[in-house]
């Protein structure tokens, strides 16, 4: 199997190393160190720390992207979907002992005050990943499983924002009750209250 490049070695030590410690708790230092490469290459192949944040969170993206597939699985009735797809990321932080979080949310809390390289690359990643929920959210309307009196756009923002707020009380409880406290209370939400069933889903 050939090396990996220098710049993916630093992409891939970028992505450990500002998941566990942040943007400002990580120095160049600890990345090149992590990456096992002389600091001088990461100017070799990085304008600024800023611009390796944006290519650390387009390849932790790439990861969130893989798990997308289970929001399409047309075998699968849609909010079924999205039970499993929740529950696929909640145990993906179980792995990590609850301390790491989501990337994406950790930036978010942290960077757009500071970057507008990585703010932008934020909205952007937050966007299509709320796109992804919302189609499956339409599906569920289509099909009866999920009310109607909502826009789908809206609720799929809503789960996503809901999402990384478990995310972060998970980090601070260390345990999945938060996870479990969403899961019972948007399902239930989701659900199409008597009446409603028939009713046309928002334009």
């Amino acid at each position: 199997m050939p090396r990996a490049s220098l710049k993916e070695q630093i992409i891939v030590a970028a992505v450990e190393t500002l998941h566990r410690k942040g943007f400002n708790g990580s120095s160049v230092q600890d990345i090149t160190d992590a990456a096992k490469v002389p600091k001088g290459s990461f100017y070799n192949h990085f304008e600024s720390k800023e611009a390796l944040a944006v290519e650390a969170l387009d390849r932790y993206w790439q990861r969130v992207l893989g798990s997308l597939d289970m929001l399409s699985d047309e075998k699968t009735p849609p909010v079924e979907r999205l039970r499993r797809y929740f529950r696929h990321l909640g145990g993906i932080a179980r792995q990590g002992d609850y301390r790491l979080g989501c990337l994406i949310g950790n930036m978010s809390a942290e960077m757009p005050d500071q970057s507008r390289l990585v703010r932008e690359r934020l909205a952007i990643l937050l966007a299509a990943w709320s796109r992804a929920i919302e189609s499956c959210v339409r599906q569920a309307q289509a099909d009866g499983s999920a009310r109607r009196d909502l826009e789908a756009k809206t609720v799929a923002a809503f789960l996503l924002n809901a999402w990384e707020g478990a995310v972060m009380r998970s980090k601070v409880e260390r345990d999945a009750a938060p996870f479990a406290a969403f899961e019972q209370v948007v399902f239930t939400l989701l659900a199409p209250s008597r009446g409603a069933a028939d009713a046309g889903a928002p334009e």
